[in-house]
């Protein structure tokens, strides 16, 4: 299994076990560890693919990306304030993605969008929406109103910036 799969499975088990955060396992690969980045981690459930939680922060917050993994992993599971917490009995039917972000750059052309190859993140004063790349929205305009709509922003009123990022996607 993928070590960043891995990772963020064996923090969900041991979350659900003691209510405890995971501490550092000894044999975590070196990328994991010597470097920082924004994690997102999406649950679906196997079993018709319906979205179980989803967490992430688009700047690193942790020391590294194993602390950021951990820490998004348990908090899709537990903390997703769409979703119940994770109970046992689903974690058999658990899928989860890892992305690891790339820093944001501003877009100053709505050329440079592509839903499928780009994140984008639209902000506004103190408000942002977060929208991850390659999850089924095929044209830019959707991705922006999705991500307005996350954030509480209005585009006809606010004067908006645009952020694109590239993920690599673990699953």
């Amino acid at each position: 299994m993928d070590p960043h799969i891995q990772l963020a499975y064996d923090a969900i088990k041991e979350y659900l076990a003691s209510k405890k955060t995971l501490p550092l396992p000894d044999n975590l690969p070196n990328i994991l560890l010597a470097q920082k980045a924004g994690i997102f981690v999406s649950l679906h459930k196997k079993s018709d693919n319906s979205l179980r939680g989803c967490i992430g922060t688009f700047l690193p917050t942790q020391k590294n990306i194993a602390e950021e993994i951990i820490s998004n992993a348990v908090s899709a599971a537990f903390k997703d304030p769409r979703f119940m917490p994770l109970q046992k009995d689903e974690l058999n039917d658990l899928a989860i993605n890892v992305d690891v972000l790339a820093e944001p750059e501003p877009v100053t052309d709505m050329n440079q969008l592509d839903p499928v190859k780009y994140g984008l993140i639209v902000k506004s004063g103190n408000k942002s929406g977060l929208l991850l790349p390659d999850i089924g929205i095929d044209n830019v305009e959707e991705q922006i109103n999705i991500c307005c709509q996350k954030g509480g922003i209005n585009p006809a009123k606010e004067k908006i910036e645009l952020f694109r990022f590239t993920v690599n996607r673990h699953k």
